[in-house]
C-alpha cells in the first residue's frame, strides 16, 4: 500500500459506471448469464444468485445445476432457465461432461460457485472451467473453496476473473484481511496484483481492487447484510453487470454499490437485523433506477462524474 487514501465508491462514481440501456434492445442484447451453482443442501443459493442477475437487468439467466437437482429448482423462479449437468451418481457432477456442456451454452458472463457442493468432482469442474478460455467469470462460495484446494490456481487462469471472498474465505485462499480499514485495503490490493484478478473483499467498507491498480472502497457499514444468502445475491448482481458489458472491475464496483445501497435502504426501514437476502431482490432495480436519475442530472448540469475517470 502506498499510503494514499483509497477512492470512495459513492453514488456519483457508481452512476458513472451504470451501463447504457438500449431503447431498442431485447433479451438477447442485455446479457446472457450462465451460473454454475447449487447442491441439494444449498439449492436456494443458486436461485438467489440467478434472481439477482435477473433483477440487475440480465436478458437471460441460465442455472446449470446437477441433473438430480434440476427438478427441485425448475420453475421456483419462473424467469430463470435451468439446465441439468451430467452426473456420475445422484447429485454428483461429472466434471468432464459438465465442463464441455457448460462451454457450449451461449453466455456473456459466467458465475461459478453459489451453493456448489464442496466435493472432488465440483473442484475438478471449477478448475476445468477456469482453465478454459472464455467470457469473464465471477467466483464465489463453493468456487472459492475449489480455488483454495488448488495451490497456485491464479497461474492457470485462462479468462478474466472476479473473486468475492469474505475474510474467512480470503484466509482459506492464503491471505489475511486484517482488522483495520488500512489492513483490509492493503490486503485486497496486494492479492489483486499477485493473483491477476479483481478482488472484492467483502464486509463493512468492502474493498474492490483490480490487478492494474484501480481500487475503490464502498463507504457502507450495514450489519443487516450479515445474513445467509447476501453474498449469493451480490455475486449475481456482479455477474449480471459483466454480462451487460462492463469490465470486471467496473462490474464489481457497481455491483457492490447496488447491493450495499439496497441493504442500507432496507435497513432504514427494518433496523440493523431481520433483513433476508431475498429482500434485496426488489430493492436492487430501485437503486439502479435512482443511479440512472443521478447520471442524467449530472449530464444536465454539464459536469463529468469522477467515476468516468476509472
Amino acid at each position: 500500500m502506498t499510503g494514499a487514501a483509497a477512492s470512495v465508491l459513492d453514488e456519483i462514481v457508481a452512476a458513472a459506471l451504470l451501463p447504457e440501456r438500449d431503447r431498442r434492445g431485447h433479451k438477447g442484447t442485455f446479457g446472457r448469464v450462465v451460473a454454475v451453482a447449487g447442491s441439494l443442501d444449498y439449492a436456494g443459493a443458486a436461485l438467489m444468485a440467478g434472481a439477482a442477475a435477473a433483477r440487475t437487468g440480465s436478458g437471460l439467466v441460465t442455472l446449470c445445476v446437477p441433473a438430480s437437482l434440476q427438478p427441485v429448482i425448475a420453475g421456483r423462479v419462473p424467469e430463470l432457465i435451468t439446465h441439468g449437468l451430467a452426473e456420475t451418481a445422484p447429485f454428483e457432477i461429472d466434471a468432464v461432461g459438465a465442463a464441455a456442456d457448460i462451454a457450449e451454452q451461449a453466455q456473456d458472463a459466467l458465475l461459478v460457485g453459489p451453493g456448489l457442493a464442496a466435493t472432488r468432482a465440483s473442484f475438478r469442474l471449477v478448475a476445468a472451467l477456469l482453465r478454459h478460455d472464455g467470457v469473464p467469470a465471477v467466483v464465489d462460495a463453493g468456487g472459492l473453496s475449489a480455488l483454495a484446494d488448488s495451490p497456485g490456481w491464479w497461474s492457470r487462469l485462462a479468462r478474466p476473473l472476479v473473486v468475492t471472498p469474505h475474510p474467512g474465505e480470503f484466509a482459506r485462499l492464503g491471505r489475511q484481511a486484517g482488522a483495520s480499514d488500512a489492513e483490509r485495503h492493503a490486503a485486497a490490493v496486494g492479492a489483486a496484483a499477485d493473483w491477476g484478478v479483481v478482488v472484492v473483499l467483502k464486509g463493512a467498507r468492502t474493498v474492490i481492487a483490480a490487478p492494474d491498480g484501480r481500487e475503490l472502497v464502498a463507504d457502507f457499514e450495514v450489519p443487516a447484510l450479515g445474513t445467509g444468502g447476501s453474498g449469493d445475491v451480490l455475486s449475481g448482481v456482479i455477474v449480471s453487470l459483466v454480462g451487460q458489458g462492463l469490465d470486471p472491475f467496473e462490474a464489481a464496483a457497481l455491483g457492490v454499490y447496488l447491493h450495499a445501497r439496497a441493504g442500507a435502504d432496507i435497513s432504514a426501514q427494518l433496523g440493523d437485523a431481520g433483513l433476508m437476502a431475498t429482500d434485496l431482490l426488489p430493492a436492487i432495480p430501485r437503486v439502479r433506477h435512482h443511479l440512472a436519475s443521478v447520471r442524467e442530472r449530472s449530464r444536465h448540469l454539464g459536469f463529468h462524474a469522477p467515476g468516468g475517470e476509472l
